[in-house]
């Protein structure tokens, strides 16, 4: 193995995928641990938060504790029929429970209104091809609706793109933009809320 192959490989050996941009953190966020130094826990499991879209916004816990969280961009390319939107997507999520997994439970943004046609068609085809993926896989889902995740977050539920930013950064996260912060609250929602139970 070249030193080139080892920087391109995770602590266990494994590729890393490639993704926009990542943030990574402990799970408790005073630790300034490296990924190879995050003991397992064995009530951890692996979690996964999305929001939708052309560019998606991801937050995953690990089963180590570990969270990290990026945004990946599904836009087709000039030549691209309509489908391999969601054939990336489909392969992206494959490939991050390969890599991270098993993911364990899957939580996203449930968006009941769009402004515009093309959004609300493009948010269809990514849930179905998420919610295929994981009822395939027996991997259990869940929607958050928009103003639960925002109340969460932020103590208001119509709180502005600006105000999750914020929210996420006053947690240590340096997202790059609200696709990012919104998958870090839901993240966070889904782990302090145990998937809404608590």
């Amino acid at each position: 193995m070249t030193n080139e192959t080892k920087a391109a490989t995770d602590v266990t050996g494994s590729p890393y995928i490639g993704v926009t941009r990542a943030h990574a953190r402990t799970r408790n966020g005073d630790s300034e641990l490296s990924a190879a130094s995050v003991t397992p826990s064995a009530q951890a499991k692996s979690i996964l938060a999305l929001d939708l879209g052309t560019t998606t916004g991801w937050a995953l816990r690990g089963f180590d504790g570990l969270i990290t969280s990026g945004t990946a961009s599904f836009k087709p390319g000039r030549y691209d029929g309509g489908g391999m939107r969601y054939l990336r997507f489909t392969n992206w999520v494959t490939e991050i429970d390969r890599l991270s997994g098993p993911i364990e439970a899957i939580y996203f943004e449930e968006v009941r209104r769009h402004l515009g046609t093309d959004a609300a068609h493009i948010y269809g085809g990514l849930m179905a091809s998420l919610t295929s993926w994981a009822e395939l896989r027996g991997v259990p889902y869940q929607g958050v609706p928009v103003g639960t995740i925002k109340r969460h977050a932020t103590g208001k539920g119509n709180a502005p793109k600006e105000a999750m930013i914020a929210a996420a950064q006053s947690r240590g996260y340096s997202p790059k933009d609200d696709n990012e912060a919104d998958a870090i609250a839901i993240l966070h929602w889904a782990l302090e809320t145990q998937g809404g139970v608590a």
